[in-house]
C-alpha cells in the first residue's frame, strides 16, 4: 500500500509555492506608492502643501482601479479558470509598474496608478481560490498562511529596495519582478474542482456578480466578509501612508520615514498572518481568530495614538505590533473563499479583499473630511469605526474551518 503524502509535502503544493511568490510580487506592487509616494511627488516638481493632497487623490485612483479590476478578473476566474485569471493579472500590473517609472505629469501618474490597480486586483483572490481548491479540506489554513505570510514579506522587500535606489527603480524592479512570475506560473494547472465544474455542470452559471445582490442572505453574507477586512487598509492607508503627517501631530521625537514604517508594518503583518493561520487550524475555528486579532488591533491602534512626544523608535514598534493584528488578512481572504460555491468563489474571493482594498477610498475622504477637527483626531474616528464594523461582520458570520468546498451555488 503506497504511504499518504506528509503534511508538508500536501501543504507545500506548487500552486502554494508560486501562490506565495506571486503574492509577494502583488505586495511589493501594491504598497511601492505609499513608499514612494514624496519622493516621487517631490521629483515631479510638487510643491510641498500640494504633496498630501495629491497624494490622496493618485492613491483613490489606484485603488479605484483594484475595485473595477476586482470584479472583472473574478469573474474571468470563473468563467475560464483561476490561471487564465493570473496570467491576465500578473501581466498587466508588470507593464503598468513599468510605465509608472517612465512618468513625467500627475495625470499620467494617476493614469499608470489606476491600470496598476487594475491589474494588481486578481492575484490574491486568484491564488487563495487555487489554493483552497487543491489543498485537502484541513490543511487549507496552513497553504493560505505560508501564501499570506511570505506575500505580505514583499512590503518589506519594498520598503528596503526604495531606500536603497531611486523611486524610478523601484518601480521597474516591481515591473520586472512580475514579469519574472509569468514563467513560473507556466508550473501551475487548473484545480480540479473547477474543471470538473466545468465539464458537468455546463448549465450552471458562473462568475455571476449580479447573483451576489439578488438574495439577502447571499449578499449579507458577502458584505460581512468584506467589511471584516476595512481595519487592515484604514491602517494602511491612514495610520501607515500618512504616518509623516500624523507623527508631526503626536510630536514624535525624530523623523518617521514612509518606507520604514510600510516596513515595520508589514513585518508585523508577516508574523501576524503566519500566526493567524496556524492559530485557526489549531482552534478548529475561523471566528475565535477573527475575533481575537481584531481586539488586539483595537489595542494597539490606541496604543499609536498615545505615544505623543515619545521617540520615533517608541512608534515604529507599536506599528509593528499593530501590522500583528492585521495579519488576519491570511484568514480574512480564507473565509471570502470558503463561504462561496466553487461557481462563483474566484468571484467573491478576487472582489471581497479588492472591495476593502477600494475602501481606502471613502476612508481616506472622511480622514480628509475631519481634518479641520485635527489630524490626530480624524485618524482616531475612522480607525474606530472600522474596528466596530469589523467586529459586527465577525459575530454574523458562520465558521468555515474544515468545509467542503465541492459544491455550486443555486443561482
Amino acid at each position: 500500500m503506497k504511504p499518504s503524502p506528509s503534511v508538508l509535502r500536501q501543504v507545500l503544493h506548487p500552486a502554494v509555492i508560486v501562490g506565495a511568490l506571486g503574492y509577494f510580487v502583488d505586495v511589493y506592487d501594491l504598497i511601492l506608492f505609499s513608499i514612494v509616494r514624496k519622493p516621487s511627488l517631490q521629483g515631479l516638481g510638487l510643491p510641498t502643501e500640494q504633496i498630501l493632497p495629491t497624494g490622496v487623490t493618485l492613491l483613490n485612483w489606484q485603488m479605484g482601479g483594484m475595485l473595477i479590476g476586482g470584479i472583472f478578473f473574478g469573474m474571468l476566474g470563473d468563467r475560464f479558470g483561476r490561471v487564465a485569471l493570473l496570467f491576465g493579472s500578473i501581466l498587466l500590473y508588470s507593464v503598468a509598474n513599468i510605465a509608472n517609472g517612465f512618468v513625467h505629469s500627475i495625470e499620467a501618474y494617476a493614469l499608470w496608478r489606476f491600470i496598476a490597480g487594475f491589474g494588481l486586483a486578481g492575484e490574491l483572490g486568484g491564488g487563495i481560490t487555487l489554493v483552497t481548491e487543491i489543498l485537502p479540506k484541513e490543511l487549507r489554513g496552513y497553504g493560505t498562511a505560508i501564501v499570506s505570510s511570505v506575500g505580505v514579506f514583499g512590503a518589506v522587500i519594498g520598503g528596503l529596495v526604495a531606500q536603497k535606489v531611486p523611486w524610478r527603480d523601484a518601480y521597474f524592479i516591481g515591473g520586472g519582478l512580475g514579469l519574472c512570475l509569468l514563467v513560473l506560473r507556466m508550473s501551475v494547472a487548473e484545480s480540479k474542482m473547477f474543471r470538473q465544474l466545468r465539464e458537468d455542470h455546463t448549465h450552471v452559471s458562473r462568475g455571476n456578480f449580479l447573483s451576489l445582490f439578488t438574495n439577502a442572505e447571499r449578499f449579507m453574507k458577502y458584505m460581512r466578509c468584506i467589511l471584516i477586512g476595512i481595519p487592515l487598509w484604514c491602517v494602511v492607508g491612514v495610520l501607515i501612508t500618512f504616518s509623516p503627517e500624523i507623527s508631526q501631530a503626536l510630536n514624535i521625537q525624530g523623523e518617521i520615514k514612509p518606507a520604514q514604517a510600510v516596513a515595520f508594518t508589514y513585518l508585523g503583518i508577516t508574523f501576524g498572518g503566519y500566526a493567524s493561520g496556524h492559530l485557526s487550524q489549531w482552534l478548529q475555528s475561523r471566528r475565535k481568530v477573527l475575533f481575537g486579532f481584531l481586539i488586539f488591533t483595537a489595542m494597539t491602534i490606541a496604543a499609536y495614538f498615545c505615544c505623543r512626544g515619545l521617540s520615533s523608535g517608541t512608534l515604529y514598534l507599536v506599528m509593528l505590533l499593530i501590522g500583528f493584528g492585521v495579519g488576519y488578512w491570511t484568514i480574512f481572504v480564507t473565509v471570502a473563499a470558503e463561504q462561496f460555491g466553487t461557481n462563483i468563489r474566484a468571484t467573491v474571493a478576487t472582489t471581497v479583499p479588492n472591495f476593502v482594498r477600494g475602501a481606502t477610498v471613502p476612508l481616506t475622504l472622511a480622514f480628509n473630511a475631519l481634518k479641520p477637527h485635527g489630524v490626530i483626531k480624524s485618524a482616531a474616528i475612522v480607525s474606530a469605526a472600522s474596528i466596530l464594523i469589523a467586529l459586527w461582520a465577525v459575530w454574523g458570520m458562520k465558521e468555515t474551518h474544515g468545509k467542503d468546498l465541492d459544491y455550486v451555488e443555486t443561482i
